[in-house]
């Protein structure tokens, strides 16, 4: 596979298990595959971190990205000398204005073409509102990064057994049926199967749409939203020639027979996207930014404070983020 530009990793917030994940994966980098990274910033934080997991990462300082490669096989390579004093589990102003840094310049290095991917750790947005983070979450920071419209940047969650795409995110369960248009199932799921199709490497993605009410509605007996507004949306994108089936059924479309099926499941609301992935691929779920033009992945789990420091945290999902952003960083350069 050809060799993208290593990637940059945010810390997340140094509070957080994040740091110790990423010294995991450093840790762990030739058994798990992963292609070269580096880490924006918190050299201080990350061998602290790494120590709590019984690990000995040495830090090797870089002062631009194309260091990274040659160091990695040696140590940690860390871009730049921003820092702040661990405190694992007690969040801070210093950790976040830290953060908030780490995602700057990982996102404007991979914008300029610096970074191969941004792999972003996770992030407290009510610590980070503080320090003038004004986005919803990193998806539309990211997006903002970019210049696109936040409709544009599509959430996928995607582990070894699913990968899913929440079509609204987060909303009141309540604005949900109000929010659901045609407009919005095609744009989205033109996005999702172009980028399937780019970083996935899946020449023809099958998307299988669910329906918003028990049993697809039912021919309207239990909602008219399937029928009058999901399938009309499916039946165009089939003339498009995307792959796209449904209204599906929720409560049976993720059955390990009905799986092999389908690419990805696009569902209506948060909860029915995120329940099935976190409860099949919980430790190995990646948060992957589709529609952008960067690679942009996170592993699916939040801060975790309340554990950070404790070596309890499993760095599956963050290995699989690394793993998963150097994938795609290689089709895009290859292509």
């Amino acid at each position: 596979m050809v060799m993208a530009a290593p990637l940059a990793v945010s810390l997340g917030d140094p509070a957080g298990i994040a740091p110790e994940l990423i010294a995991e994966a450093w840790a762990q980098r030739e058994t798990a595959g992963l292609a070269p990274f580096f880490v924006v910033g918190g050299a201080s934080v990350l061998i602290a971190a790494a120590q709590t997991h019984g690990l000995s990462v040495p830090i090797i300082p870089i002062t631009a990205p194309g260091e990274a490669s040659a160091a990695f096989s040696s140590g940690l390579p860390v871009l730049g000398d921003r820092d702040c004093t661990p405190s694992f589990g007690a969040p801070d102003r210093n950790g976040a204005e830290l953060a908030l840094h780490s995602l700057t310049l990982a996102a404007a290095l991979a914008l300029a073409g610096d970074a191969g991917a941004i792999v972003s750790g996770p992030i407290a947005k009510s610590r980070l509102a503080t320090v003038g983070f004004t986005q919803p979450g990193q998806t539309e920071f990211v997006a903002d990064a970019c210049g696109l419209p936040h409709e544009d940047a599509v959430m996928m969650l995607a582990g070894p057994s699913l990968r899913t795409v929440p079509l609204t995110v987060h909303e009141p369960l309540s604005a949900v049926p109000g929010l659901i248009t045609r407009d919005l199932i095609e744009h989205k799921a033109r996005i999702v199967a172009s980028a399937l199709a780019r970083d996935f490497g899946l020449s023809k993605p099958r998307l299988a749409v669910t329906g918003l009410n028990p049993h697809a509605g039912e021919d309207g007996r239990m909602g008219r939203e399937d029928s009058d507004i999901i399938a009309p949306a499916i039946a165009a994108l089939q003339a498009e020639g995307i792959a796209a089936t449904g209204p599906h059924p929720a409560d049976a479309l993720f059955a390990a027979h009905e799986r092999d099926r389908y690419d990805v499941a696009l569902c209506m609301y948060h909860d029915q996207a995120l329940i099935p992935i976190k409860t099949l691929d919980f430790d190995q779920g990646v948060n992957v930014t589709l529609g952008l033009p960067i690679v942009r992945t996170s592993p699916d789990h939040g801060t975790a404070f309340a554990i950070a420091g404790k070596n309890v945290a499993s760095p599956g999902a963050m290995i699989a983020a690394i793993r998963m952003a150097g994938e795609c960083a290689a089709r895009r350069t290859a292509a």
